[in-house]
């Protein structure tokens, strides 16, 4: 698997990883705001607020369809036990960091799609969830894209 992901990404696994995190990340931000508009926390003149919740699920889709094809460039690239044990020391703490973020993330998704599509009585939950998965997928970011953007 390793060499069909490198071959699919020219040798440049980490910089595909990067840029396609990053994207997901710009996307999750602009999920956000379009929520604040369709709960009627932010308003535009140019965007309402059902709209602004239509455009929030189709780029939601979009955003989970990326970020799914990261997290398969991840694992079957580094792999979650190699990746740890061959970090150096310093890094061993971030990349466990990254795997345990990763992973939760993964976890809240899968929970907030639930919600939506099929528990729609913990819709109350949706607006927690949605800030769980920011807040998951930028500590994922930061501990792996993040630090390669600023070579640290």
């Amino acid at each position: 698997m390793e060499d069909f992901v490198d071959g699919l990404t020219r040798g440049n696994v980490s910089q595909v990883k990067t840029v396609l995190a990053s994207i997901v990340l710009a996307l999750a931000l602009y999920q956000v705001a379009l929520m604040a508009v369709a709960y009627g926390k932010l308003r535009v003149s140019f965007l309402k607020p059902k709209a602004a919740s239509f455009t929030h699920r189709s780029v939601g889709d979009a955003a989970v369809a990326i970020g799914i094809f990261v997290a398969f460039l991840c694992y079957s690239y580094f792999g979650v036990g190699d990746g740890i044990e061959h970090a150096r020391d310093e890094e061993t703490g971030r990349a466990t960091i990254h795997v345990v973020a990763g992973s939760l993330f993964i976890v809240a998704v899968m929970a907030k799609i639930v919600v939506v599509r099929w528990w729609r009585r913990l819709e109350r939950f949706l607006p927690a969830l949605g800030l769980t998965m920011l807040s998951l997928f930028s500590v994922a970011w930061i501990t792996s894209a993040g630090n390669y953007l600023w070579g640290s």
